[in-house]
């Protein structure tokens, strides 16, 4: 099964046959992320960014003034992590919009561009106008604007188009913008189509904004779904039954309480193709929802369709799509279907991209038995951001649902994943094992789990009967005691011999273990809520260790010990395409962009690509280009330290759509080197 866990990439178009590559952290603790998680208090002045330490797991916010300049993007681009790029590179994307506009705008009129971006819908609205109509352009995040009024000024169109940096919900006609607009133009979709706020945002412009019967750009998007049997899917959700075949005494899911750990209800965005092999279809497509862009949508709708089987098999899971028609006369379509799709020719096939994928919804359990020919009924519910399934399955007397009062309505929500890390036979075989031999020997022992691990508390009170385990849970909290409280009982130990920190404090202390000094400390590692990291920030574990030295014993043992940082040069030629810099894109200047949406490929000195995190499975054509090399190696057993590491990369061929891809490789007992992990085994991090 191929890993989820992002390893990172760096772009790399200079590479020789022979080149040196140097990575120097030489202050883990200076790493930050910077999210897109934005909140104004005005608009038009200020705003404020959420900025995460990954080695603390605390979090600040930034204030971003509306007259601070950019800031330097030539170490770490402000806007890399958004999706922004990679939407630009989609030229079937931008072509479908420049013929949906050019086919809806033949006139001067108003136009206004919900989200605009770097503004290329708003320009492409003007330059079909002949710049005599009016265009307002709509973008509430500032950094963004701040861009987007670059982009205009290097096309000489500041002239011909209003920015307004506000939500769109807080323009007001006579204020903001003139009248109301006879078009709009938008593209706030994301790939389950309706996440980005689609539908109260066109509630808002129809009910303030926009004229009765308005030209719209997008004029209608269509869902589609298609039942299917997965393995690999059903590994990604369905922890109870892929458990059921593991035999190492360890019940995260004990029987008669299946849910207590799922995935939570929603769509998940997956590149489908990518595991196209592990997909059998159990339908023909279907239609599921309708939304028009030119008239008010309702908050939430339902729909039953009748569903014929077409094969044999088990229903895992719905994968869906949607299909933009982008003219009214319905010439120009624009489809994020799988390839196994058989889209109509006026549709076609686009370019990969990452920025719209399919989506999947997983059905809880094993999954609804089907044969050829019986049909089926799907429940289909959207409210204003999300869409829900249902099949009409019978619930058996043993399924999960009719146990949740022996559970305490308590549910543990993990990503699919965390579940299918825990449902790997090979990766709790490694596991248990170190535990077990370092717990050889070893009398009332004090074991700290320092990070959310809860396999490791079970596993650890589990294999020794005189342990004393205190779990920090730093981001699972009481939800992590609620857990265990629950399954207590399934995994044979007392609660009297597991403690979880219920305060959360810098530092643990002697007072905290009772005059004690701890024995074991162990992690995964593994934080809560804080995955799809780069892989050194993911070094926390190695943080928390430094912070609690002072109360371990001589002799105690660090579980990992080694973390090594390793590296391959790979060809990725789909997603350097997504990543690469941008020229003119349908006839407007955005290499001025490249810098700031962290571009890879012909950057002006100094500047390089950035650092992003990626799972390999998930990039479309791979090529690996040359053997795995170590560049760092971290010693968890010392107090964290500066350090820092050379590799030669040695291959066969050009890098031209070259990569370095790296990741961190856990080695759990240092006597003991056979048990390890990669964390980020077969993907990759950029």
């Amino acid at each position: 099964m191929n890993s989820l866990f992002p390893k990172t990439l760096i772009p790399s178009t200079s590479l020789s046959s022979s080149t040196r590559l140097t990575l120097t952290p030489n202050s883990l603790r200076h790493f930050k992320l910077h999210l897109p998680r934005l909140m104004s208090s005005d608009s038009s002045h200020r705003l404020f960014q959420l900025k995460l330490d990954p080695l603390t797991g605390n979090s600040e916010w930034v204030v971003i003034e509306d007259n601070d300049d950019l800031p330097d993007c030539s170490k770490e681009p402000l806007l890399a992590t958004t999706s922004y790029l990679d939407m630009l590179n989609d030229s079937f994307r931008n072509k479908a919009f420049r013929s949906g506009i050019e086919r809806t705008v033949t006139k001067p009129r108003h136009v206004l561009d919900i989200g605009a971006g770097t503004g290329l819908l708003s320009m492409m609205a003007a330059r079909a106008m002949g710049l005599n109509g009016t265009v307002t352009a709509c973008e509430s995040y500032l950094p963004m604007a701040k861009l987007m009024r670059k982009v205009l000024h290097r096309n000489s169109m500041g002239k011909a188009i209003s920015l307004i940096n506000k939500r769109s919900d807080e323009l007001e006609v006579g204020v903001d913008i003139p009248s109301r607009a006879d078009v709009l133009v938008s593209e706030i979709l994301d790939s389950e189509l309706l996440g980005e706020g689609l539908i109260p945002t066109l509630q808002h412009a129809h009910d303030k904004l926009l004229v009765e019967n308005p030209l719209t750009v997008p004029f209608r998007a269509v869902t589609y779904g298609q039942l299917v049997e997965s393995t690999y899917l059903w590994k990604l959700h369905d922890l109870s039954g892929i458990e059921a075949k593991v035999s190492d005494g360890i019940h995260l899911v004990p029987t008669g309480s299946d849910s207590i750990i799922h995935v939570k209800s929603r769509q998940y965005p997956m590149h489908c193709d990518a595991i196209r092999e592990e997909i059998k279809p159990l339908s023909e497509p279907f239609k599921i929802f309708e939304f028009d862009f030119w008239k008010r949508p309702e908050s939430n709708g339902e729909t039953k369709v009748q569903v014929q089987v077409i094969d044999d098999g088990n229903i895992h899971a719905v994968v869906s799509w949607w299909v933009l028609q982008l003219d009214r006369e319905g010439t120009v379509f624009y489809s994020t279907a799988p390839r196994w799709i058989n889209s109509p020719a006026n549709i076609g096939y686009r370019d990969w991209c990452d920025h719209w994928k399919q989506c999947v919804w997983f059905f809880r359990g094993k999954g609804m038995s089907v044969s050829q020919g019986e049909e089926v009924l799907l429940e289909a519910t959207h409210t204003e951001t999300s869409v829900s399934y249902n099949l009409n399955v019978q619930v058996p007397k043993t399924d999960t649902r009719q146990h949740d009062h022996n559970i305490r309505d308590f549910q543990l929500l993990l990503s699919p994943e965390r579940i299918a890390i825990y449902g790997d036979s090979k990766w709790r075989s490694s596991v248990l094992a170190a535990v077990r031999n370092a717990l050889q020997g070893r009398v009332n022992p004090l074991c700290v789990v320092v990070d959310d691990s809860i396999f490791l508390t079970l596993l650890a009170a589990n294999l020794s009967k005189t342990s004393h385990v205190l779990s920090l849970f730093p981001g699972l909290r009481e939800k992590g005691a609620q857990y265990l409280e629950n399954v207590v009982k399934a995994n044979s130990f007392s609660m009297d011999r597991v403690e979880v920190r219920e305060k959360r404090k810098p530092c643990l202390t002697l007072h905290d273990t009772h005059g004690k000094k701890v024995d074991m400390l162990i992690g995964e590692p593994y934080y809560y809520a804080n995955e799809g990291m780069l892989p050194w920030q993911n070094l926390r574990f190695w943080k928390d260790r430094t912070l609690l030295d002072p109360i371990l014993s001589e002799d105690a043992l660090i579980m990992p010990c080694k973390g090594i940082l390793k590296a391959c040069a790979m060809s990725l030629p789909d997603l350097w395409s997504s990543r690469c810099c941008l020229g003119d894109v349908e006839g407007f200047a955005h290499s001025i962009v490249n810098t700031t949406l962290g571009a890879c490929g012909e950057l002006p000195a100094p500047k390089e690509g950035p650092f992003l995190p990626f799972s390999i499975w998930q990039c479309g054509e791979i090529k690996e280009l040359s053997e795995i090399f170590t560049i760092l190696e971290f010693d968890f057993s010392k107090p964290i330290s500066s350090c820092h590491g050379t590799a030669q990369v040695v291959h066969a061929m050009d890098l031209f759509y070259g990569w370095i891809g790296l990741w961190i490789q856990i080695i759990l007992l240092s006597y003991q080197l056979d048990q390890s992990i990669d964390i980020g085994s077969k993907g990759l991090s950029f």
